[in-house]
């Protein structure tokens, strides 16, 4: 697979990639996740149903895939490792039972059908549909701003039930069903650049997203640290937090738990594109607090648990952290991971995944310099 780019939009909640599936070619737009593998659309004309999605209902981010209208369209089978991966089965005969094979043609291999319906969960929303096939096309990276490359027979799932998921999701993490898996680049890597808030919703300039060789080299001048391997949630990229620094003065002790795993695999802070705040564990977190507040020198808008903003005007400078507590959870008696790095504060930072190396990239960059020298930027 050749070396391919992206434009990303910015949106109210983080960013969005343009998905060309079909024949002919339908857009989708769907949020880029690096928290998940399994790459999902809202499918049917008027049957898809959101529950508890009143913010989204006129949304127009919210444009529906229509198999029926794609003569490339097929449902994936019940024998595929795609299929067996997205219901979790240890026994490969499980799919193709559930969608009612007979143990003859299991043992013969001769059932062909189709994958059975499944659920797949978030941290507050669960999806519900079937596995699909078709033609994928992705902006390759030449000379001719309109090249683009066809992936066919990409698996993705056609959703028609959700909770709390108004949105499609591009999964990016490190299963096989994940975008970056399904084109090859697990072997290479990716980079992004995120906008910074006051770009949100402006159709003249994207965020750059590449993958490939491009992303990962001559890379040097970053900041490279570790890829934690999770031995709980192994498709997550997991990284170790050392220290917090205040006003390049004053060092937070960070608990052990954001540094590695314990004995269970607990532990770790997850990179989570698809996660708007930055998570932290407490007490950490009210230490965290306690310290910004003892150094911060004006007052802030105050959210339940973190500091909230809006887009600034356009003549203005505003500088916010975004980020809140870990659910629920405190240092004793936390399952998973301790932390999660959101897309917020990413702004305006180059985050390269570099999957060859097993390490992850960062450097403070004009995010919208990046999009005008790639050409993202209309004029």
């Amino acid at each position: 697979m050749l070396d391919m780019t992206e434009p990303l939009k910015e949106v109210r909640d983080g960013y969005i990639i343009s998905l060309n599936l079909g024949t002919p070619p339908q857009l989708i737009q769907v949020y880029l996740d690096t928290g998940s593998d399994l790459t999902w659309v809202p499918c049917g004309n008027l049957s898809f149903d959101c529950i508890d999605c009143d913010d989204y209902r006129n949304n127009k981010l919210t444009a529906t895939f229509s198999p029926s209208r794609s003569s490339s369209s097929s449902r994936d089978s019940c024998s595929t490792p795609f299929c067996i991966d997205m219901h979790s089965s240890d026994n490969s005969f499980d799919p193709c039972t559930m969608a009612g094979c007979s143990l003859s043609t299991l043992l013969r291999s001769t059932c062909y059908r189709p994958c059975p319906p499944f659920a797949y969960t978030y941290g507050d929303g669960v999806v519900a549909g079937t596995l699909t096939r078709d033609i994928l096309r992705v902006h390759s990276i030449s000379s001719n701003p309109n090249s683009t490359n066809e992936i066919p027979k990409f698996c993705f799932g056609c959703v028609g039930s959700t909770y709390r998921e108004p949105i499609g999701i591009a999964g990016f993490g490190k299963g096989p069903l994940s975008l970056p898996s399904q084109l090859g680049f697990l072997r290479k890597g990716f980079s992004h650049c995120f906008l910074p808030f006051k770009f949100a919703n402006n159709p003249n300039i994207s965020s750059p997203l590449v993958l490939g060789d491009l992303a990962i080299s001559s890379k040097e001048y970053l900041q490279f640290t570790p890829m934690l391997k999770s031995p709980m949630y192994p498709n997550y990229y997991y990284i170790g937090l050392e220290a917090v620094t205040v006003a390049n003065v004053t060092k937070t002790q960070v608990p052990l738990s954001l540094k590695g795993f314990d004995s269970l695999g607990n532990g770790g802070m997850i990179i989570d594109s698809g996660t708007t705040y930055t998570h932290l564990p407490e007490p950490f977190y009210t230490q965290l607090l306690s310290v910004l507040q003892s150094v911060i020198t004006i007052t802030l808008p105050r959210g339940n648990s973190f500091y909230a903003m809006s887009a600034p005007n356009n003549y203005s400078v505003a500088k916010c952290l975004l980020f809140q507590s870990m659910d629920g959870s405190s240092d004793d008696d936390h399952y998973g991971p301790a932390g999660v790095l959101g897309s917020f504060q990413q702004q305006n930072v180059e985050v390269v995944y570099d999957l060859e190396k097993e390490r992850i990239g960062f450097q403070v960059a004009d995010c919208a310099l990046a999009a005008v020298t790639q050409g993202l930027q209309k004029t």
